[in-house]
């Protein structure tokens, strides 16, 4: 898998490409978002786009992020999400646990929706 990331205002934004299978990359993006959370940045956009396979794994790092911005009062959404894996999510009922965006705007919008 690869990934990118780069930080809009109070924002991070996480692009991946491949699959996500988080025993490979999980502790490097860790490592990204809680670098993130020291500067305050509180809220995250993953971009799912891209991600052809995710495994427990991957599904594990997703939600660790997610609790990470949580935790901080912050928020994240997943953008993109393939027709797999948004079966997925919906088949584990994680659907119910993370916000959903179609498009980039949508996920901001969202997120500062939170904010009040």
């Amino acid at each position: 898998m690869e990934y990118s990331h780069e930080v809009k205002g109070d924002c991070l934004i996480l692009r991946f490409n491949g699959d996500l299978i988080g025993e490979n990359h999980g502790p490097e993006l860790i490592s990204i978002v809680n670098n993130q959370l020291s500067k305050d940045v509180i809220f995250c956009i993953v971009d799912l786009d891209k991600i052809r396979y995710i495994n427990s794994s991957g599904i594990g790092v997703l939600i660790t992020i997610l609790t990470k911005f949580r935790n901080r009062g912050g928020e994240m959404v997943l953008v993109r999400p393939p027709k797999t894996v948004e079966k997925l999510l919906i088949i584990t009922k994680l659907n119910t646990i993370f916000n959903i965006a179609s498009n980039l705007d949508d996920a901001f919008s969202l997120l500062r929706k939170t904010e009040s």
